[in-house]
């Protein structure tokens, strides 16, 4: 599932090509999560934001149009309508391209709401703070991880200790931090390295233009490169990059998680 750095990837490719279009049409597949798209047709779209992992297309009637990828979900913009079967839903803009969202596995979500009103939509109403925000301190994560005794990992998850980490990026900060990932409280000092290394493999990965292990594809087609620096996630069985240790792999709240024995004991 594309994670915060992908999410922000697409975001910036995608609002210097749409922002100040307006949408002239607009179709969608028969499902539920995607023929809200359709209630955009005939606004201005103003600007891209993101907002954890959803995209959030500024509408100039006072609405947003919310898009979630999903597992598999690409917005790009060709000069043509979409016709691949995959096609879920497609706004044709006023300068004769399209903003064609496709999602071969289905998984992906559309809204329009009035603007700031997430009451529908509770994973992006009660998402934590951003990694760059002020808000997210030392201080506000080791209150936020130890409100529950649920696995840090888990936690982290939720999307409600901080937005946007999903199961690459909360693999590569808890490594960086050493910190357990099956640990059910976490200490101050601990909680200070934490959130430091979310921030780090956060910023990182986008400088990267995200992972590509499958089937992430940004809104120009291409594959991110932050593959090829990752330091734990997905390499169960090499060295730990820090001591040597055989990276261990283990299912964490049915979540496959990586890391490493010696480095991560609290």
């Amino acid at each position: 599932m594309p994670e915060l750095p992908e999410v922000e990837t697409i975001r910036a490719q995608l609002d210097p090509l749409v922002a100040g279009r307006s949408i002239v049409s607009a179709s969608s597949h028969p499902s539920a999560k995607f023929t809200p798209a359709i209630e955009a047709h005939g606004a201005q779209i103003e600007q891209v934001r993101r907002r954890g992992k959803y995209l959030l297309l500024d509408l100039d009637d006072q609405r947003e149009l919310i898009v979630h990828l999903g597992m598999t979900g690409v917005l790009s913009v060709p000069e043509q309508a979409g016709d691949s079967p995959y096609v879920r839903a497609q706004w044709e803009l006023d300068d004769g391209r399209w903003l064609v969202f496709n999602d071969v596995r289905r998984f992906g979500r559309i809204r329009v709401v009035p603007a700031g009103d997430y009451a529908s939509i509770t994973t992006l109403r009660d998402l934590g703070p951003e990694p760059s925000d002020a808000a997210f301190t030392a201080q506000h994560l080791h209150r936020a991880l130890n409100k529950s005794s649920r696995r840090l990992k888990t936690q982290l998850l939720s999307q409600r200790p901080v937005a946007g980490l999903g199961n690459i990026y909360a693999d590569e900060a808890l490594w960086l931090a050493q910190v357990r990932p099956t640990a059910r409280s976490i200490s101050k000092p601990a909680a200070a390295r934490l959130r430091d290394a979310c921030i780090e493999v956060i910023e990182s990965a986008i400088s990267n233009g995200g992972t590509t292990l499958r089937d992430y594809r940004n809104a120009e087609g291409g594959s991110g490169n932050n593959q090829f620096y990752l330091r734990c996630y997905g390499r169960a069985g090499e060295p730990c990059e820090r001591c040597t240790t055989p990276l261990r792999s283990m299912v964490v709240d049915a979540r496959t998680t990586t890391w490493c024995p010696t480095c991560q004991k609290r």
